[in-house]
């Protein structure tokens, strides 16, 4: 009897909990207390925390591999993370569902309505090669184990972009991958506490107060054929890029050409949502303590933040530099919403231009640069892609 309660005692997770899974449970909990007390990044980081403790669990097996016996039949199945992971994360699948998504969610009118904010995304996505500059740098002196693979799946960070970081993580650095993927998403969560001081630390009193000019109407002809001609082009000359672009880009069709209205419906709500669940318990499941309690990745949270605070200050900068050349006056914070973060950094440039003028309402404007900077970052993991791995 005894024998039997002390085997049953054996099996339980409390005596099998190695220190390393301990700390990573408590990282998850801790992730879950962002996401509902403070609410950052709700939608994903409560099921990557879910994830991160369940994949933590010992004897639990969420990420156990299935157990063939030699004549191939399946001894064992695998846990639900383990296929999650395999399925929908390794593939590439639930990355491109998302971006399909906010494809659909997203309106390409101020960017159409005022083009040359697309140079402001496109700044923006400079602390994406800094930072890969940085990393590899860092790899060649010895610092930090980072290979050029490694370098490029952390430098998309810098894009604020987490549906890309997960996608050229998984197929440049898929054991770097829980790491870059609570990165990425932490850091557009704390957009509204990173970007203003940046934001008031380039810009003058004078600056943030510029009110700009009524964005024209943009025709739904145009916001039709641009979505088509982006894919096409992209498609052309970066064909690495298609993916994300061209899955953001048909979201966006059956948003503006109105005839596939329930398809919209469905990709902006049900199945988002249905693939955002799936997509946080994977990203979950590589934040097991082998993983992630190491040196790369204090190294890759750094450079996350790095690429981040560069690509807003390179939009803003570039704003600036706009503003000398041209004859409507743009107000130099719409440059910060050049990172993707869709749509908090535009929202931070309007707060924070309202602060310096309650009679300036930057949102709209600030949307240009905000989409034009999804697809710079797309555009920038297809050029990653096609030179690393190609």
């Amino acid at each position: 009897m005894e024998s039997k309660l002390l085997n049953l005692f054996h099996d339980t997770g409390f005596y099998q909990l190695e220190l390393g899974q301990f700390v990573m449970i408590c990282v998850g909990l801790l992730l879950v207390f962002l996401a509902i007390k403070k609410g950052f990044e709700p939608l994903l980081l409560l099921p990557i925390g879910i994830g991160a403790v369940l994949v933590n669990i010992p004897g639990a097996g969420f990420m156990a591999a299935p157990v063939y016996d030699a004549a191939g039949h399946m001894v064992s199945p695998g846990g639900l993370q383990y296929y999650i992971y395999h399925g929908g994360i390794e593939t590439g699948l639930f990355p491109l569902i998302i971006f399909m998504g906010v494809g659909a969610m997203t309106d390409f009118g101020p960017m159409l309505a005022n083009p040359k904010t697309l140079l402001l995304g496109a700044a923006a996505q400079f602390g994406i090669f800094a930072t890969v500059i940085g990393a590899v740098l860092l790899g060649a002196s010895g610092i930090m184990d980072f290979t050029l693979a490694d370098a490029a799946a952390i430098g998309i960070i810098g894009g604020a972009d987490g549906p890309t970081a997960i996608f050229v993580a998984s197929r440049l650095a898929p054991d770097l991958l829980g790491a870059i993927a609570v990165a990425a998403y932490s850091y557009m969560a704390l957009v509204p506490l990173i970007q203003p001081p940046i934001m008031r630390a380039l810009t003058t009193p004078a600056e943030r107060s510029i009110k700009m000019v009524q964005l024209r109407e943009v025709s739904k002809r145009e916001k039709i054929i641009f979505p088509v001609v982006v894919t096409v082009l992209v498609a052309m000359f970066l064909p690495s890029a298609a993916p994300l672009l061209g899955m953001f880009c048909f979201g966006n069709l059956m948003r503006e050409c109105g005839v596939v209205n329930r398809l919209s419906d469905t990709a902006q709500n049900a199945l988002i949502n249905v693939v955002t669940i799936f997509l946080g318990l994977g990203v979950g499941s590589k934040l097991s303590s082998e993983d992630f309690l190491n040196l790369e990745t204090l190294g890759i949270l750094a450079l996350g933040l790095v690429a981040f605070s560069i690509g807003t200050a390179a939009g803003i900068l570039m704003a600036k530099l706009m503003n000398k050349m041209s004859v409507h006056p743009i107000n130099p914070l719409i440059g910060a919403a050049g990172v993707s973060a869709v749509p908090m950094a535009a929202r931070v440039a309007n707060k924070v231009g309202l602060e310096a003028n309650k009679q300036n309402f930057l949102l709209m404007h600030a949307m240009g640069p905000n989409v034009a900077g999804v697809i710079g970052s797309a555009v920038a993991a297809g050029v990653m892609l096609s030179y690393v791995a190609g």
